[in-house]
């Protein structure tokens, strides 16, 4: 009998990934179907034209890409770099590494995203200006483990003492 942890991919189904005219591209996690733990695996394939999730960076979590066919670029931090197959890039937590996919190919960009699958993460959206808040699994993990997923504007932030109930009288109220 095979081990659980041993998986072929071209035995996994795709999931498309679509939204808006930008964002298209199809994953397959290698690292879920093989009961992987606290590393996890993606193999994607970004369309022609099209660009990956919104600009991003964890703190909490290390991601990695290993390009393994077609061209595009990168944006990491402030600037753009080339890729192409044989291309790694690490992407440590942290603001230095926001990033985001493009495929200006005429082929898929085809490539290896890895992540540590550490819980809780934080992660930030410096374009949209909003945080993503994971509790219970990281994200790319198991959705049944997952108690707490938000994403909320920067602006939402309120006063650390706000709607606690502290024997004081609330400002305004006389009491």
């Amino acid at each position: 009998m095979p081990s659980p942890h041993l998986i072929h991919e071209a035995e996994l189904p795709w999931t498309d990934i679509t939204h808006g005219r930008r964002v298209a591209l199809r994953r397959k996690q290698l690292g879920a179907a093989a009961k992987g733990q606290q590393l996890g695996c993606s193999l994607i394939e970004l369309l022609p034209g099209k660009q990956s999730w919104p600009r991003h960076y964890h703190l909490a979590n290390e991601e990695a890409i290993y390009v393994l066919a077609g061209q595009g670029s990168l944006r990491l931090g402030e600037e753009t770099l080339p890729l192409k197959a044989g291309d790694y890039v690490a992407l440590p937590a942290g603001p230095g590494t926001a990033h985001q996919l493009f495929n200006e190919g005429p082929e898929p960009l085809r490539y290896l995203a890895f992540s540590t699958m550490q819980a809780p993460d934080i992660v930030m959206y410096p374009d949209s200006k909003k945080v993503g808040v994971f509790g219970g699994a990281a994200p790319g993990g198991d959705k049944a483990a997952r108690f707490l997923h938000a994403y909320l504007p920067l602006a939402a932030e309120v006063d650390y003492w706000d709607g606690e109930n502290t024997g004081e009288p609330e400002p305004g109220t006389g009491g």
